[in-house]
């Protein structure tokens, strides 16, 4: 059983410092996984609903899949609802200066504006211009680590599909490149 398999069972049974330590071996790479769908500025928002969905599911978390596996399907989950609600709010906003507009232009929120330090504003913007199934299934296997099993369990899909989702991700992202930076990922 993996370490963090291990803090959440202990978690479960009532220990505090077991979920504190949970939430801090874990919280680097849900943010991260945050960051990339819901976007810079709602990671730690979406980050803080993950961790609270994450505590009222606690006492039915069994160990049957390891607690990080458990976790980001949580975390994909909560970034997703965020992201929703981002641009459902960007739309109405948009709705309501502009009459005639659609929305965001068809970028995604966090492509308009600044991004994380720690990657080159291109790379954010690329990453946040793939179809939403391909930048979870990229971001998780080639950013995070997690295997295609593991991603395939998140997800709920067969490991194919989470194979062809990141093969069409490096395509995308290989022709966004080539052509500029435009419309990466849109069809899918």
């Amino acid at each position: 059983m993996d370490r963090l398999t291990q803090l959440a069972l202990e978690a479960r049974a009532g220990s505090a410092a077991a979920l504190t330590q949970f939430v801090r071996e874990s919280q680097p790479e849900v943010w991260q996984l945050c960051r990339h769908i819901a976007g810079p500025d709602d990671a730690d928002d979406a980050t803080q609903e993950v961790y609270l969905a994450a505590w009222q599911e606690l006492a039915r978390f069994r160990g049957a899949s390891s607690a990080r596996t458990w976790l980001f399907t949580i975390a994909r989950r909560s970034a997703s609802r965020t992201a929703r609600r981002r641009r459902r709010w960007q739309e109405l906003a948009a709705g309501a200066t502009d009459p005639g507009s659609s929305g965001s232009g068809g970028l995604a929120p966090w492509c308009q504006g600044p991004t994380s330090q720690d990657w080159p504003p291109e790379i954010s913007s690329l990453l946040g211009e793939l179809d939403e199934d391909r930048r979870f299934a990229f971001v998780l296997t080639q950013l995070l680590g997690f295997s295609y099993e593991e991603t395939a369990a998140i997800c709920h899909c067969p490991v194919g599909t989470i194979r062809s989702r990141v093969a069409r991700a490096r395509a995308d992202l290989v022709a966004a490149v080539s052509a500029g930076h435009t419309d990466a990922g849109r069809s899918a």
